[in-house]
């Protein structure tokens, strides 16, 4: 298994949920439903030091950066993140509602509450989701501001412990959590709602993440005075390089290349496309807040509109430095998730498997949309005669 990627996994994982559902003995499917709840414990117990171990050093290392081009970058890339996810609350208000079946809400709950786990084991979280975001801006810019290496380096070994611990015990064991929530659900008789509101939703999503890019370079080469459309297939690879590795860092090289060859100059695209690896997550923050506001929906949560404008400015901040995880944006967000929209484990559970199967689309996205950033900030950034700024577009 461990030579098959995620997503394959979680599928296989829903499809045998589904199947075997029907079939299992209660006792057998308690067995999965104990196990569930003691992994959604140990995650919840996770969701404070992942805050704090990817927010705070990156933090730290992006406050070491200074001037006028870092100011640039940031405030363009945190608020086309926040004007996607408001894009996805918005689309999704109007169209969910018609797509999610009446048979799937409180499909969740009557999941939860129909069988019960063999025996329970609570384990508390050190700190709460708001008092680990904000000790991870108290500690990133004090690491910033005094420059001090032993804790610079600490909580760099810190960020690898917990990257190592996504990556070695959370994703491994995602799949046969995922399969759990899927067995109880076929055993109560509520999959084939879930699984169908899922398709639609899915639909949506990929959608609404070509949108995304047409207007992210629509604008640039507006701004720039160049083709957009030419700058988009210039990004092409960079795209399916995405798709492939389903993270922002590994594709890294690829999108540094296919900005060049818009036309950005060296000093502005060395610096913005890693730091827009980290920063700038369009795609995954239409993805969450759709499977979001999708599982609010399904729960009969609360889902106004000052809600979740709370969400998506948390969730901006929260997902900085998951994308060096594969399904680490969605890692990010299970504080927000829990601490804002009160998602029980099962609702945390369908989102990571509505996430993740659209991983690749949502990492794309970002990365894709990291090249339009760079030509913005470019034209923004250099003076109007700028050599840079007359660079010809390099067709594919």
């Amino acid at each position: 298994m461990k030579k098959i990627g995620l997503l394959p996994r979680i599928l296989i994982a829903i499809v045998l949920g589904v199947l075997i559902g029907n079939v299992l003995p209660e006792a057998w499917v308690r067995i999965f439903v104990t196990f569930n709840g003691l992994f959604s414990q140990f995650l919840g117990f996770l969701i404070p030091l992942i805050i704090i171990g990817l927010v705070a050093p990156a933090i730290a290392d992006i406050g070491r950066a200074a001037g006028r081009l870092l100011l640039l970058t940031v405030v363009l890339a945190y608020a086309d993140t926040i004007v996607a996810g408001l894009l996805a609350f918005a689309t999704g208000t109007m169209l969910f509602p018609m797509l999610i079946d009446s048979d799937a809400s409180m499909a969740v709950e009557k999941t939860a509450g129909a069988l019960q786990p063999y025996f329970q084991l609570q384990i508390p979280a050190i700190l709460d989701v708001m008092a680990a975001l904000v000790s991870s801006f108290v500690i990133g810019i004090g690491i910033a501001y005094t420059d001090s290496p032993t804790l610079k380096k600490g909580f760099s070994e810190f960020r690898t412990i917990i990257e190592k611990t996504i990556q070695g015990v959370i994703i491994p064991l995602l799949p046969l959590y995922i399969f759990g929530i899927f067995l109880g659900m076929t055993f109560t008789g509520e999959a084939y709602h879930i699984i169908l509101v899922f398709a639609k939703i899915i639909c949506i999503i990929f959608l609404l993440h070509i949108f995304i890019l047409l207007y992210e370079f629509l604008i640039a080469g507006g701004l720039a005075r160049k083709n957009p459309f030419r700058l988009l297939v210039n990004m092409l690879p960079a795209y399916f390089t995405a798709l492939g590795t389903s993270s922002s860092a590994a594709t890294i090289p690829v999108t540094l290349r296919q900005v060049k060859k818009n036309g950005v100059s060296d000093d502005v695209a060395s610096f913005c496309v890693p730091l827009c690896a980290t920063i700038h997550l369009s795609g995954s923050m239409m993805k969450i807040t759709c499977c979001a506001l999708t599982v609010c929906l399904i729960g009969g949560l609360p889902h106004d509109l000052p809600l979740f404008l709370h969400f998506i400015m948390l969730l901006g901040v929260c997902m900085v430095a998951a994308p060096g995880v594969p399904g680490g944006a969605v890692m990010a967000a299970l504080g927000p998730l829990a601490g804002i929209l009160g998602f029980s484990p099962d609702a945390q559970a369908l989102i990571i498997a509505l996430y993740i199967a659209m991983d690749s689309f949502g990492t794309a996205c970002n990365v894709t949309g990291d090249g339009a950033l760079a030509v913005i900030i470019d034209r923004l950034h250099q003076k109007p005669d700028s050599p840079s700024l007359q660079t010809p577009v390099h067709d594919e």
